[in-house]
């Protein structure tokens, strides 16, 4: 027996992303955003508010950051989501995290999360509250790289947000091998 939930945001994983901007005077802002993912191979797509001060930051500069959120620091990146950048200024700091300019774009990263997507804003729309954005490089952290330089995942321990029961969650173990594991039925 199945039972509906009606039209609801409930995918999973549902990736916790850190959106991070510079104001017009080059102040550092970020927030949390769960409803967002891959819309492309070089596109990713976010469903921000027009009222978040990191949509005004980002039509003002053209660029943003997404950095994953970790289990490591769960607490921080949720209050980069409780918190309004409109009413406190310096919530990265007071979360204890820091900032340092993205090589390619003009958006800080959060030097504590280990992996980021530097992004150009393709574009925003105020009444879908959909902004799309350009892929231009993603750089992890050596920490959360294998042996042969490619991401690990576990290493990252990214959290997912459960927004049926409001919770986080880290991402488990391996299960299978994709491109692989699918081929016993082609016989």
């Amino acid at each position: 027996m199945r039972k509906d939930f009606g039209a609801k945001p409930l995918l999973y994983p549902m990736p916790v992303l850190i959106i991070g901007t510079y104001d017009a005077d080059g102040n550092a802002d970020a927030m949390n955003a769960a409803w967002g993912g891959i819309a492309d191979d070089t596109k990713i797509s976010i469903c921000l508010s027009p009222t978040h001060k990191t949509v005004a930051n980002l039509k003002v500069k053209g660029a943003f950051t997404v950095s994953v959120a970790t289990a490591k620091y769960v607490a921080e990146c949720d209050y980069l989501g409780i918190e309004s950048g409109n009413k406190e200024p310096n919530k990265i700091g007071k979360a204890g995290l820091h900032t340092v300019k993205a090589p390619n774009v003009d958006a800080p990263m959060i030097e504590e999360l280990p992996m980021c997507l530097e992004c150009k804003v393709i574009s925003y729309d105020d009444a879908t509250c959909r902004l799309l954005g350009e892929i231009i490089n993603v750089n992890a952290d050596e920490s959360v790289l294998t042996a042969d330089g490619k991401i690990d995942v576990q290493k990252l321990e990214p959290i997912t947000f459960d927004s049926s029961n409001h919770a986080y969650i880290k991402l488990g173990e391996k299960v299978g091998n994709a491109f692989k594991d699918g081929s016993k039925f082609k016989k």
